[in-house]
């Protein structure tokens, strides 16, 4: 589908999408923020929830304080199932895998995820993140299967209660969710005993669908079928939002050329990526980017600032084996890194590598919104970590 003919499917399904806008070009039409969203489509006036026959998922809440309700269409569920079947297809291309296990959080992701394997001919089990991870070592090793779809917390869990991964004869994982930075992908297929080119991420949203895969081939991510991308500046978003600080840095923003119950119209994802650009794949020019660092807005305080992506690489330069979590508190940054191998001495170069080679994370040192970093080893306790789905993130107290 043409961008012309989605700009006249959006203005008839949400009047109020392009309301005052006459033009029909592309980058001339609003950006579709997460303001306008609260405003118009996760409200109780939304004329989808009269719509017997809408799939409805739910995700976590809104600055309102509500959860935010997104609708699927027949054909959206038709694409999305289309689209995540043909990324599998290509990431697993010349292998031939006969069992697969999704251990996942919820969510349309897990909804879909068996039928998808299935479909590829796959055995199929699944298992919920919700049980202690006891369960998940006993499914893996009666199951033993050869793909692993998870999210990289989960995977972080069963590592860090696993003597020897590689028995689980895992040949391939594929993620979703979160995330993965190269340093933490390495060291992951390191202790599967796979090859780096055996771990692959998947970059998608509820609101969107099947959004992008990383393409070892290239060593990039490349977008799915449907998916029109462009990189805006974060001051352009909102006023309170800071210029990023690497120039290479932009604000996601993606129109879905399939999408037909939510405005997928130059939708603001506020992640951010690196080097959003172009390249030839097979003598088309196709839309990339290098790497998903971080997630800003206006309700993450320093989180438009703090990189999880770049901090894990940091980490996992110094250990082979860890698990990591980030925490502001006030104006102090502490990072928590669970592994036996943490010495003070590798705490300590971790400690001086972050602030050394992050720049943004120097820079609010020296500017004093940061009191300075404090990198503390630790024992990791799954039920701490099964209490939250997603962990690669930034928390608050």
């Amino acid at each position: 589908m043409r961008i012309k003919e989605v700009i006249q499917k959006m203005k008839r399904q949400f009047p109020w999408l392009l309301s005052g806008h006459e033009q029909e070009e592309h980058a001339a039409l609003p950006l579709v923020s997460a303001g306008m969203l609260e405003s118009y489509y996760y409200t109780d006036a939304n004329p989808f929830l009269q719509v017997e026959e809408m799939n409805r998922y739910q995700t976590s809440g809104t600055s309102s304080k509500r959860r935010k309700t997104i609708f699927y269409s027949r054909s959206d569920e038709e694409a999305y199932l289309r689209i995540k079947l043909d990324v599998f297809r290509t990431i697993l291309e010349g292998t031939r895998y006969r069992t697969a296990m999704a251990d996942m959080g919820t969510g349309h992701a897990e909804a879909t995820a068996v039928v998808v394997f299935r479909e590829l001919g796959m055995e199929v089990e699944s298992v919920s993140f919700r049980l202690p991870i006891e369960q998940h070592i006993e499914r893996l090793q009666s199951f033993r299967p050869e793909v692993l779809y998870t999210m990289p917390s989960i995977l972080d869990r069963i590592l860090q209660a696993s003597e020897n991964p590689r028995h689980y004869g895992i040949q391939h994982v594929i993620l979703v969710g979160e995330i993965a930075s190269p340093g933490w992908r390495q060291r992951t297929a390191e202790r599967l005993g796979i090859a780096e080119s055996q771990v692959t991420d998947t970059y998608g949203s509820i609101e969107i669908g099947t959004i992008a895969y990383f393409s070892h081939d290239h060593g990039r991510y490349l977008f799915a079928e449907g998916i029109v991308a462009e990189g805006v500046k974060a001051e352009l978003l909102d006023g309170d939002l800071e210029p990023l600080p690497d120039e290479l840095e932009q604000v996601l923003v993606l129109t879905s050329t399939v999408r037909d119950a939510f405005p997928a119209l130059r939708y603001v994802t506020y992640d951010v990526v690196r080097d959003l650009r172009a390249i030839d794949v097979n003598g088309v020019p196709t839309q990339s980017f290098q790497s998903i660092v971080k997630r800003i807005g206006p309700d993450l305080k320093h989180g438009e600032k703090i990189s999880i992506y770049d901090i894990e690489d940091v980490v996992y330069r110094h250990l082979r084996e860890a698990s990591v979590r980030v925490q502001v508190s006030g104006n102090a940054l502490t990072v928590y890194v669970f592994s036996a191998l943490a010495t003070p001495v590798v705490l300590n170069s971790i400690r001086a590598d972050v602030e050394s080679c992050i720049p943004a994370i120097g820079m609010m040192i020296k500017a004093e919104i940061l009191d300075g970093i404090q990198v503390i080893g630790g024992t990791y306790e799954d039920s701490q970590n099964r209490t939250s789905v997603k962990n690669k993130k930034i928390f608050y107290t």
